[in-house]
């Protein structure tokens, strides 16, 4: 009976690690899309004329990049939702 209880417990703090794990994925796209859009501001201050060209091919990059932060969004919302009681059935 005592271990039982303790593998819930585990299972539940594992899940609740890689949740914070996976969120954590956000930081990494937030960062990213600013230099590029930083870049992007300075490519079209010194052309102006390339502005559609820059303009375009940012908006895919940040589109691109951005999949990855809502992958570890998911995943961290799996992990608190679905997860734990997909364990707690398979450990009773």
């Amino acid at each position: 009976m005592d271990f039982q209880i303790l593998a819930k417990g585990i299972a539940l703090a594992g899940c609740a690690i890689g949740a914070g794990l996976a969120l954590i994925a956000g930081i990494g796209p937030g960062i990213g899309e600013g230099n590029a859009v930083a870049k992007a501001c300075e490519a079209i201050g010194r052309q102006p004329e390339c502005k559609g060209d820059v303009t375009s091919t940012l908006i895919l990059g940040v589109a691109l990049s951005e999949t990855t932060g809502i992958y570890g969004f998911v995943t961290g919302l799996l992990l608190i939702f679905v997860a734990p009681g997909m364990f707690m059935n398979f450990l009773a």
